[in-house]
């Protein structure tokens, strides 16, 4: 099976704009480590998307590292997929 996510936008305040490639990055490799071993929602399974996504909130990780707070950011998004109706 193939997936594709597409993040239209992602705003962090407080973050230096040095820290987005080490945030985007961990987004990344978490969500496909999340999808590997949790597997794919049913509802995008089967073909639907998801047009616009509330996952909730998170803490952010305070000592800046991006890579922490990607990682939770990815976590919030595959829990909340996991909550989409079908499409």
């Amino acid at each position: 099976m193939s997936l594709h996510v597409h993040i239209e936008e992602l705003v962090l305040h407080g973050f230096a704009a040095a820290d987005r490639a080490r945030v985007a990055e961990a987004v990344q490799s978490e969500l496909v480590r999340l999808f590997t071993e949790g597997g794919v929602p049913p509802a995008l399974a089967r073909g639907g998307s998801v047009d616009r996504l509330d996952a909730g909130s998170f803490q952010a990780d305070a000592s800046g590292r991006g890579g922490v707070t990607g990682a939770r950011i990815a976590q919030a998004l595959h829990g909340g997929l996991g909550t989409c109706p079908s499409a």
